[in-house]
Formats: C-alpha cells, sequence, structure tokens
C-alpha cells in the first residue's frame, strides 16, 4: 500500500477527520511503509491499539491509503478477466504467446499446455471424477506437461469419447488416457469404441455391450470435463495421425454450417448443435450429459480454432477456457460482432 503523496484524495474529508489528517498519516506510514505492527504503533504514540486499527482504517476510507497490484510481466490476470466476463465463463487462463508467434502451432501448444497444467494440478480434487475427451493435440500437450505426484489428485479418468478415423487414433486415445491416470494416480475406464461407425445400426447394436453401456452410465457421474475444441478444417498433425473424420462427413457438416465440434459434437458460429447424420452414428457424450458436467475445461489455441473456439463458449460447451494470449485478444475483438459475421 502506498501513503498519499500529494495526489488528490479518494472524497473530500470530514472536518472531523480533517484535524486527524496528520496522526492518520504518521500511523500510516509507520503501519505500510515502517512494517510496525499495530501493537508498537501504539506503544510509540501512547494510544490503545483499537485507536490504531480505527485510524488505518480511516487512512482507506480517506483515500490517504489506496492499495496499488503491480502484475508481472507474462501473467495476463486483466485479460484472462475480460475474456471471462465477456463471454459469461468459469475461468479463463491464459499463456503468453509473442504476437510474432500466434500461427507457430507448436508454441502455442507448448504455452496453452503448461497452462494447463498448471491448473489442473491447483485446482483438480481428488473426489474428482474427470471426462476425457479423445486424443488431441491440445490435450496431450497438457497431459505432457503435468508432473507425477505422490498423493491421488482426481477419483478416476474417464473416456467420453474413442478415437476417430485410423485405428491408431483409439490406440492414441488410450494412451491419452493412460498417462493421465498414471500422474493423478487415479483409476481410469476406457470407452472401448471408436467414436464413429458406418451407420446408426452398428451404432445401437455397440451400445448394448456390457463394457460399453457402463461407461456411458458413468458420464453423469463426472465432475469435471477436459476437451478439446476441433476446427471445421483438423490440423496436418490431426490429419497425419488418422484422427479425424472422412471427408465426405466433413464437407456435409460444413455445409450445414458447423464451424467445430467438441467430442464430435459440431456447432454453428452461433454454438448450436448442428443436426446431421452423423449424430446417429457418433459413440460419445451427447450434448445434454456433457453440458451437466460441473466444470467443462476447453483447452485450445491459435487463430486457426478462433472462430470454433468463440463458438463453443456462445453455446455454452465450456465454461473454463486455456488458451494463448493472441487467441484471447482475439475473441475480444470479436464479442461485439454478430456470432455469423
Amino acid at each position: 500500500m502506498n501513503s498519499h503523496s500529494g495526489a488528490s484524495f479518494r472524497s473530500v474529508p470530514t472536518r472531523d477527520a480533517s484535524e486527524r489528517l496528520p496522526l492518520i498519516v504518521k500511523v500510516s506510514r509507520l503501519y505500510h511503509e515502517q512494517g510496525l505492527r499495530q501493537p508498537e504503533i501504539a506503544a510509540r504514540l501512547n494510544m490503545s491499539q483499537s485507536r490504531v486499527s480505527r485510524l488505518l482504517k480511516e487512512g482507506v476510507s480517506e483515500g490517504i491509503v489506496r492499495t496499488i497490484v503491480v502484475e508481472p510481466p507474462g501473467l495476463f490476470s486483466a485479460l484472462e478477466d475480460e475474456v471471462r466476463e465477456s463471454y459469461n465463463l468459469r475461468d479463463v487462463v491464459v499463456a503468453g504467446v509473442a504476437v510474432e508467434d500466434a500461427g507457430n502451432d507448436s508454441q502455442v501448444l507448448n504455452a496453452i499446455g503448461a497452462a494447463g497444467a498448471r491448473y489442473l494440478e491447483s485446482t483438480m480434487l481428488p473426489s474428482d471424477h474427470v471426462g476425457l475427451s479423445s486424443w488431441s493435440t491440445s490435450l496431450l500437450a497438457l497431459v505432457e506437461a503435468m508432473s507425477p505426484r505422490s498423493m491421488r489428485t482426481a477419483e478416476s479418468i474417464v473416456q467420453v469419447i474413442g478415437g476417430v478415423g485410423d485405428p491408431r487414433a483409439q490406440v492414441q486415445a488410450t494412451r491419452l488416457a493412460e498417462r493421465l491416470g498414471r500422474v493423478t494416480g487415479a483409476a481410469v475406464k476406457y470407452f472401448p469404441a471408436p467414436g464413429v461407425v458406418a451407420s446408426k445400426e452398428v451404432r445401437d447394436s455397440l451400445l448394448t455391450d456390457p463394457q460399453i453401456s457402463s461407461v456411458r452410465d458413468s458420464w453423469s457421474e463426472l465432475t469435471m470435463a477436459l476437451v478439446g475444441i476441433g476446427s471445421a478444417e483438423p490440423s496436418p498433425l490431426l490429419v497425419s495421425s488418422g484422427n479425424t473424420l472422412p471427408e465426405a462427413d466433413l464437407t456435409r457438416l460444413a455445409e450445414q454450417g458447423a464451424v467445430g465440434d467438441v467430442c464430435l459434437n459440431f456447432f454453428d458460429a452461433d454454438g448450436v448443435h448442428v443436426e446431421s447424420d452423423l449424430v446417429g452414428r457418433t459413440l460419445g457424450i451427447d450434448e445434454a450429459t456433457l453440458k451437466a458436467v460441473p466444470r467443462r475445461v476447453g483447452v485450445a489455441g491459435g487463430p486457426r480454432k478462433l472462430a470454433a473456439i468463440r463458438a463453443a463458449l456462445l453455446g455454452g460447451w465450456c465454461d473454463v477456457l486455456i488458451t494463448d494470449s493472441n487467441t484471447a485478444r482475439a475473441l475480444l475483438d470479436l464479442r461485439a460482432q454478430p456470432a455469423g459475421a
């Protein structure tokens, strides 16, 4: 705290307070600048400790003492607050990325992965049941940045969707859940099914499997969902890994206005769920079940995903966002625009 030194007071002091201003300033300096405790000030000035306390409170109310928070470089609390308030979110975590690196996927992933790891390590509870979406570059970066703890930090990790496309994607999704279970000490419940199948009939048949239905039943008990936010255009890494939908599905979704997805729930620029035949072929957590999870943490960044991230926030698919500083500023620039603009 800083004592007054020439700046105008917050309000005009009362006459009674004005007569005590020299004493208020003296007590304030002894306490805030010299670091004396209230009993020491009382002894030095031959007054009661309760009077010292009252004078200190008057120093604040009269504008003599003001609190200034100086944010160190690399922290973005003001930016986080703006995004949180603009999109009505529960929490926002922003990782610093230089403007010139805004389009560098590697830099963005490393930054949001490290920030996401810190967020989970500081907020995850031993009683948490965490839903985990399919393998994604953002979630992989986050989980790899986490450090194993000596004590269990979550109750269970539950897959909420399988891999998509190439069978390798299912293996990658399993490894992601396995890694998160290992660093948290949590039990892992695997979802032994592909994310998308050829027809509704195949999907309905798979849903009768006891192991699959058991995992699905546990989704209603989730306390947190940790999800990636997919864009309409898959990243080169996802394409090379085979963890993407067939081109025909992507084309149909784009024609219906889809800009992104969370757990293969595709939505338009307003965040409204896009109904397509894919819904009947998807094995994974649905919109209603996902949005019933108390804490839904979306991890994504970079200009390619901006439209999808904005739509996911507008549609309530996530209530916690972990992103990079350039994306956060872009979200603020877009807040006043119509969603489809």
